[in-house]
C-alpha cells in the first residue's frame, strides 16, 4: 500500500552528510520525495512509496548517518498523497 510522510529531524543533522545519506537510503528503498535543510538547523523531508519501505526509512532516520546525532523526529502522515518519481536533495 502506498503511503507518504512529512518528517522534521532535529539534532546535529546539518553539515554531517544527512541529506545525501538519506537520499541514498531512500533511493535504495525505491522511495520518492525530497529533503532539505531548514533555517533553524533541522532537516525536513517528504517521502512516499510502499508503506513498509517508508517505515524502513523512518527507522533509519532515528539514527541517521554515522556523524549525525538525532535528538527528535517529528513524523506526520501526508494529507494528500503526491507520488514522486525520485528522491532528491533540495537546494539550500
Amino acid at each position: 500500500m502506498k503511503t507518504g510522510v512529512h518528517c522534521v529531524i532535529y539534532g546535529r543533522v546539518q553539515g554531517v552528510g544527512f541529506r545525501q545519506s538519506t537520499q541514498k537510503k531512500a533511493q535504495t528503498l525505491g522511495l520518492g520525495g525530497w529533503i532539505r535543510n531548514c533555517e533553524n538547523g533541522s532537516v525536513e523531508l517528504v517521502a512516499t512509496g510502499e508503506q513498509t519501505d517508508v517505515q524502513t526509512l523512518i527507522d533509519w532516520l532515528e539514527q541517521g548517518p554515522p556523524f549525525a546525532q538525532v535528538t527528535q523526529l517529528e513524523i506526520n502522515p501526508l494529507a494528500s498523497l503526491e507520488l514522486f518519481e525520485t528522491f532528491k536533495v533540495m537546494a539550500d
